[in-house]
């Protein structure tokens, strides 16, 4: 589903995959569920259009994430390559953000 970019980083993420472009998340796996995250007006054209599902636990969604239709991941579905362009159209959103700074160092506790 991801673009084939050197861009594009894949590392795992609470048990499941994260697809980071600059250290940001474009798209993410929680469970059966593909979560892109989309410009406002892509989102909005994708939950008023499809039966989209809320991305992450149930009583925790993901803010600012939106839950690609499952059905659309189904093996031997046709609808991959919608999937795919929702994917794509993450991508172009998240790789125009600000690159996320890595998070500082922890600093270390003194032990008594």
């Amino acid at each position: 589903m991801l673009p084939e970019i050197p861009e594009v980083v894949v590392k795992p993420m609470f048990g499941n995959l994260g697809a980071f472009v600059n250290g940001n998340m474009l798209a993410g796996l929680f469970g059966p569920t593909i979560g892109v995250k989309l410009s406002a007006s892509d989102t909005e054209q994708l939950e008023n259009t499809e039966p989209t599902v809320p991305f992450g636990p149930a009583e925790r969604p993901m803010g600012g994430y939106t839950g690609l239709p499952e059905i659309w991941n189904a093996e031997g579905d046709g609808d991959k390559a919608r999937a795919r362009a929702w994917v794509q159209k993450a991508f172009e959103h998240v790789a125009g953000l600000p690159p996320k700074a890595p998070n500082a160092p922890k600093a270390k506790v003194a032990k008594k």
